[in-house]
């Protein structure tokens, strides 16, 4: 695993569930990329072999919520690359806190 981010996609929208909807449709769109993923409360981690993927897909949230109805939408994005070597995974950063 060369790449990792973590997306927090903000639609502006007028209601709480209507957020909610928007998000999870971005989080379907994650899902659809056939890439490990993990959702957590704030913010959904993608891991993947290539950064340009990764960037492509960061990209396409944004595009997902404005499609799936909101004026404008703010993310936050962490970046984690390295070309030559490994990054942490998911499962390592976090399923000792979920047992």
């Amino acid at each position: 695993m060369t790449s990792s981010i973590a997306i927090q996609v903000l639609p502006k929208v007028d209601s709480e569930d209507e957020l909610i909807r928007i998000v999870d449709e971005v989080i379907a769109y994650i899902a659809s990329t056939g890439l490990n993923y993990y959702v957590g409360p704030f913010e959904t981690t993608i891991e993947g072999e290539s950064y340009d993927e990764l960037m492509e897909i960061a990209a396409n949230c944004q595009k997902v919520a404005i499609k799936a109805g909101c004026e404008s939408v703010s993310a936050y994005i962490k970046v984690v690359y390295t070309p030559e070597g490994e990054v942490l995974t998911i499962d390592k950063k976090v399923s000792k806190h979920h047992k």
